[in-house]
């Protein structure tokens, strides 16, 4: 993992200011990921609006990232939702802490914002075994990290497209986020799921060893009784966007995109970008403000930055993914910038 500090420029609808006021220490995804650009360009902001300066660790695994937050070793992370709901319940990645301590841990979040930048789809070599969503059984796919909220949501897109289950129908590989593209690339797997912001950098790396061919999952199947309740699913959010849009996004590189309908349909995985709730309130509330300010930024700083489903209005719940199964809430200085610039906060969010 690299360290470093990020200095950004001066982002011209916030004040200058000669020095920060605080440091903060983070970590995210490795670079190319659409948290990463979330992390760093939030980093930029805050520097040029003289409230912090963040040292980012890149290549974090996320489930790590939440806990170290939990335990107050971490000042903010993003967060897949389905994470702090595992933790609140001590299973899956957190079995080892149990139900009560994990119960403790989780509630010593609190999220500034949210997301739901990353869309799961499935990919495939067009010169490879592969040539469709059927030929899925007795084949290699990549499927995510060792453990955490991707490799849930690739295990769940395997199912849905094929009925399969990882290690019976078909043969599931995991590598840590930085060496993903080499996995692929180098012929590990015949096939990938994955979720992805737009366009994904790493998708766009991947084609450049051969042409690929990606998939939605079908309105049928997202209909069906198993497609309601992985789309509903704690941490889990609806994405559609018209699939024109999609291609749009990779025109120039050798990437086909196969939809049954004129939307890219899935589901995406809802973020929020934690901190402590030890965190002091007027830091929270600096932080805040000066992300809500910089919504131009986020947004025309990528040509991702449309699709990232960044928080920049009323805060309802369910739409941010949280007051169902997932009961984070946000931070009272978080929920203090949001009114103060006019946008309203359920209920349901507040601790």
């Amino acid at each position: 993992m690299i360290r470093k500090t990020i200095a950004g420029a001066i982002l011209a609808a916030l004040p200058t200011a000669v020095f920060a006021q605080a440091t903060l220490t983070a970590e995210t995804t490795s670079p190319g990921s659409t948290p990463h650009y979330i992390d760093t360009t939030l980093a930029a902001v805050l520097d040029s609006a003289g409230v912090a300066t963040m040292q980012i660790t890149e290549g974090a695994t996320l489930t790590n990232s939440v806990q170290a937050v939990a335990e107050g070793q971490l000042d903010m992370a993003p967060a897949p939702l389905i994470l702090p709901f595992l933790l609140s319940r001590g299973v899956g990645p957190y079995s080892g802490l149990g139900e009560e301590q994990g119960a403790e841990l989780a509630g010593n979040l609190r999220a500034l914002f949210f997301s739901a930048p990353s869309a799961q789809l499935f990919g495939h070599y067009n010169s490879g075994a592969i040539q469709s969503p059927d030929d899925i059984e007795g084949m290699r796919i990549y499927n995510g990290p060792p453990r955490g909220a991707a490799l849930t949501t690739g295990r769940a897109a395997i199912q849905l497209l094929s009925g399969l289950q990882d290690g019976e129908g078909y043969e599931g590989v995991q590598t840590p986020w930085p060496d993903t593209v080499s996995t692929i690339t180098g012929g590990a797997v015949d096939g990938w799921t994955l979720p992805e912001g737009l366009p994904s950098g790493r998708q766009i790396a991947i084609a450049a060893a051969g042409g690929t061919t990606l998939y939605d999952i079908p309105s049928d199947i997202l209909e069906s009784e198993l497609g309601q309740q992985i789309l509903n699913a704690p941490g889990n959010v609806a994405y559609s966007i018209p699939v024109d849009e999609y291609r749009a996004a990779y025109e120039g590189n050798d990437i086909t995109i196969v939809t049954d309908d004129d939307t890219f349909d899935t589901f995406a995985l809802a973020f929020a970008q934690i901190v402590p709730a030890s965190m002091d309130e007027e830091l929270a509330y600096q932080i805040t403000s000066a992300y809500l300010a910089g919504q131009e930024r986020f947004l025309t700083g990528s040509p991702r930055g449309p699709y990232l489903f960044l928080s920049f209005g009323d805060i309802d719940g369910p739409t941010q993914g949280v007051c169902g199964a997932v009961t984070l809430t946000m931070h009272p200085g978080a929920i203090r910038a949001y009114e103060d610039a006019g946008h309203t906060v359920a209920d349901c969010v507040r601790p």
